[in-house]
This record gives C-alpha cells, sequence and structure tokens, in this order.
C-alpha cells in the first residue's frame, strides 16, 4: 500500500441497497373512466385529499365513487364535490357524511393558476382517480373541456380499429 493513502471499507452487509426504502406499490382505489369518455383532459395534477378518521378506512376497502364528482376554487381554496365515500361498515354514529365536500391539499401557486383555468370558458376541474402514494390518500385532478358528439365517436371509433387490428395480429400469430 502507498504510505499517505487512507483506504476506507464497508462492513459486509452494509450496502446502499439496504439503507434504501422499500418501494410500495401505487394503488387505484377508484377510477372515474365516465371521466375520460365525457371529457378532454388538458392536464392532470396531483393533489392531496383532508379525509376523516372513518373516511380513510373507507376508502382503503374500495368504497369510493367519483361518477358525479368535481372540484371547485372557493375562497383560495379548491374542494371536491359529490364525491361519495361509502360510511365505514364498522363505523360507529361518528360516522362520516358520504358526500360531504372534501378539501383538495394543493400548493398556493397550483390553486391560483388551476382556479385561473377553470375558470376559463369551457373548462372544469374532474377528479380522475384515487390512489394510494406512499400511505397518503392522493386524487388525481384533470383540468378538462367537455367533448362535443363527435369527439366522442371518433374515439370509439378508433378504440373499435384498434382492437380489430390487434385481433388481426394475434390470429396471424405475429404478436
Amino acid at each position: 500500500m502507498a504510505r499517505g493513502k487512507t483506504v476506507l471499507t464497508q462492513p459486509a452487509g452494509s450496502g446502499s441497497a439496504a439503507a434504501a426504502p422499500e418501494k410500495r406499490p401505487e394503488r387505484t382505489y377508484a377510477s372515474n373512466k365516465r371521466a375520460l369518455h365525457e371529457y378532454a383532459i388538458l392536464e392532470r395534477i396531483e393533489a392531496g385529499l383532508a379525509l376523516q378518521g372513518t373516511e380513510v378506512k373507507s376508502v382503503r376497502a374500495g368504497n369510493v365513487d367519483l361518477r358525479d364528482a368535481y372540484a371547485r376554487a372557493q375562497n383560495g381554496e379548491i374542494w371536491l364535490w359529490n364525491a361519495h365515500i361509502y360510511p365505514w361498515e364498522q363505523g360507529s354514529i361518528w360516522n362520516h357524511e358520504p358526500r360531504r365536500a372534501r378539501k383538495l391539499l394543493l400548493h398556493t401557486r397550483e390553486i391560483g393558476r388551476l382556479a385561473a383555468r377553470a375558470g376559463e370558458s369551457g373548462n372544469t376541474l374532474v377528479p380522475l382517480r384515487v390512489y394510494d402514494r406512499r400511505g397518503r390518500i392522493k386524487v388525481e385532478l384533470g383540468l378538462a373541456r367537455g367533448k362535443k358528439q363527435y369527439d366522442k365517436r371518433q374515439a370509439i371509433s378508433e378504440r373499435e380499429s384498434k382492437r380489430e387490428i390487434d385481433r388481426a395480429l394475434k390470429e396471424s400469430g405475429l404478436r
């Protein structure tokens, strides 16, 4: 060994892989397929969701319905309206109200930007899915513009033609 050089060694089993946190899979509790059919999504935003005690357990059980839900800016905050979180089965008289307005947790700049964009003619904020990220329940919001009837027909015909192509490729053995 050369004079003046220090060699550092790590003890066995103390690699960087042991220090890395476990990667949890992202779990989707509810998705809003109807919104994807009714609206053209211009932008997607992740927001936290402020929930009461039994709502968390009900969401984790998958008891969420986003069918008629929408988000709206009020007094410098964004609220989720009409999202139905079913009462928790093992809850008591202190169970939550299923269709109450729920606050979305966003940065102030994001709130201002989204409120301005949603206020433009024809734009709205719709929840696309509710999911879990690292133990926190999140909502994916979509800044959306309503589709016309011919846009919906075009999307359906494109989807059907893609299915037919995939089916033909599978039958011919190319896929």
